[in-house]
């Protein structure tokens, strides 16, 4: 099985679940022992998980007041890992604040509060996302994410859970949405090539137990089989 590397958070259990459940041999990173360079001898694959604000300050701009920091030192590491990653050419898989840190590793910037900053807002953030459909997604046409998730879509759309209130704004360069939310906010950004990396702002990782997003692990899991074959 191609060993996936996870970047920590305080809710790992699903994320493990589903890569094993996908037919991936998961391994939680730590900041202090894991050198990117070192992660990425081991791995095969790259898990981005959910978890506190990125600093705005990466991006250039100040904090918004509702800004929450994430575990110190966080950040720093996931953005070297990312670059890292990047280079390496490693396939990667984003969920949430992966899908934002992500997005500011290689260039992009971020709402830093959609209920002040997005007009006519819905609302991203329900308390319990791993039981509970927020809002539906817009899947572009002709993307991966459309692709990888064909069979379970009802024409171009999809139900999610959602627990956010941060989002990409300006996409980093090299990067496409390929889903967005009824009020705009940008839902799924992926890069085109031969490369599988995809990252989404729900969390498809709750719904180990039912499969509804299990096609998007099972196409990570697979380009990391083909990547550890090279």
């Amino acid at each position: 099985m191609p060993q996936i590397a996870i970047a920590p958070c305080r809710r790992m259990t699903d994320y493990l679940e589903a890569v094993r459940r996908s037919g991936g041999e998961p391994f939680e990173l730590d900041y202090h022992r894991d050198a990117p360079a070192k992660v990425l001898q081991e791995a095969a694959g790259l898990m981005l998980t959910g978890g506190g604000d990125i600093d705005p300050a990466l991006y250039g701009e100040a904090p918004h007041p509702s800004f929450q920091a994430s575990e110190p030192g966080r950040d720093e590491y996931e953005v070297a890992l990312i670059r890292a990653a990047a280079t390496a050419k490693l396939p990667i898989f984003a969920i949430c604040r992966g899908m934002q840190v992500l997005n500011v590793a290689l260039g992009g910037t971020l709402v830093q509060d959609i209920p002040t900053q997005v007009s006519g807002a819905a609302d991203h953030s329900v308390p319990d996302p791993r039981y509970h459909l927020a809002h539906e997604v817009w899947v572009t046409k002709g993307s991966q994410l459309a692709e990888v998730m064909a069979e379970k879509l009802d024409g171009d759309a999809c139900q999610v859970n959602s627990r956010h209130h941060q989002a990409v704004k300006e996409v980093a360069p090299g990067w496409e949405i390929s889903a967005t939310a009824p009020d705009g906010v940008i839902e799924a950004i992926e890069q085109r090539g031969d490369i599988f990396r995809v990252a989404v702002q729900w969390h498809p990782e709750n719904f180990w137990r039912t499969g509804e997003f299990r096609p998007l692990f099972e196409a990570f899991i697979d380009a990391a089989r083909q990547r550890k074959a090279l």
